[in-house]
């Protein structure tokens, strides 16, 4: 049998040597031999057709995860995986396509048109916190005002205290008229006052590890919406009846995604689906996201806990928020669909209208 060293096997397949190792140590793709002495690893011609293989799904984006199990069907299943691997990437491309416009429609807004009608808008508003079906108790916390947004996810035993910590160190924000210019620098020393008095409310369940609290807060000022985001809590923007997902998750399953090792449907599954890379109290507060929205007449903003998203597909919840007219029966509706579904966690929402005067 013709055997090929990995230098020789890594170039004929397209494929590199740290790539082989790599493949290798997953056992997506062993060597026919590796010599015990040297430890060197060779392979067959034999094998080119796999290596080849795999070359080409890692170059579609596809996780290893994923290619394993490719790999492993017959020639037709595994054209018919591909198929539907990349519908799927179309479709969640489609979505980052509409999320682009969005972006660009934002970042291109004039000083003078982002201050277009200042005057004339306001919030309507409306919060709801449920315990769920499951959980003993309720560890989140909600809070709308004329000003101030918010939706906090507590964890560990001092999950309650944390999360409620989190929400009332911003409460000032919404008896305080903030301009639009100074906003995020009040937000982020608002932030490091929560992140003290979360670490405070946990005190009695040990450091950050025994107990904190995800915060995703929006704060109005009259022509704009200022967002604090840490965590896996979410915000979402509905415009012009298509829906948004304006924070990114800070947990370990969606930077496995961001990184191309999972999928989003791999992720739904992953048994640490609920681990967060973020959240109050952190070693620094500025790991926090803060940024502004222009807000628009006829938008729709809804703030949630996981507890909501992972139970209800956004397609329903699109529906719910396109089809329920006030924030207060949209509230009850979002948390009456996550309570039918099962009702697994706590589920928070705030849903706000940027409407006219």
């Amino acid at each position: 049998m013709h055997m090929l060293t990995i230098g020789a096997f890594a170039k004929a397949s397209r494929l590199s040597p740290k790539a082989l190792r790599l493949y290798d140590e997953l056992e997506l793709l062993r060597p026919a031999r590796v010599d015990p002495d040297t430890g060197y690893r060779y392979y067959t011609t034999g094998q080119l057709e796999r290596a080849r293989l795999v070359a080409w799904l890692r170059r579609l984006g596809m996780p290893l995860a994923r290619i394993r199990e490719v790999c492993a069907l017959d020639p037709a299943a595994a054209a018919t995986e591909i198929r539907a691997y990349w519908a799927r990437v179309e479709a969640e491309t489609a979505v980052r396509r509409d999320l682009a416009a969005f972006l660009v429609d934002q970042l291109s807004q004039t000083p003078e048109m982002s201050r277009k009608d200042t005057t004339m808008l306001e919030l309507r508003y409306a919060a709801r916190s449920d315990r769920g079906r499951v959980r003993p108790e309720n560890q989140d916390t909600a809070y709308a005002g004329g000003r101030l947004l918010a939706v906090a996810d507590g964890f560990g035993p001092a999950g309650a205290p944390a999360s409620g910590a989190a929400v009332e160190a911003l409460r000032f924000l919404d008896t305080e008229e903030v301009p639009a210019g100074d906003v995020l620098n009040l937000l982020d020393e608002a932030v490091r006052g929560a992140n003290d008095a979360v670490r405070d409310a946990a005190g009695g369940a040990g450091d950050s590890g025994g107990a904190g609290t995800t915060l995703t807060a929006l704060v109005w000022t009259g022509s704009r919406l200022a967002l604090v985001h840490i965590g896996d809590s979410r915000a979402y923007l509905l415009r012009d009846g298509a829906l948004f997902l304006i924070t990114h998750d800070h947990t370990v399953v969606q930077s496995m995604i961001d990184e191309g090792r999972l999928t989003a449907e791999e992720a739904v599954a992953h048994p640490q689906r609920a681990l967060l890379l973020k959240a109050l109290p952190g070693a620094t507060p500025t790991d926090a996201e803060l940024r502004l929205h222009d807000a628009h007449p006829g938008d729709r903003y809804l703030l949630c806990s996981d507890g909501l998203s992972t139970v209800v597909p956004e397609p329903r919840i699109r529906a719910l928020l396109t089809e329920t007219p006030s924030p207060a029966d949209t509230v009850l509706a979002l948390v009456a669909e996550a309570n039918g579904a099962g009702g697994p966690d706590n589920v928070s929402c705030v849903v706000a209208d940027v409407v006219e005067r």
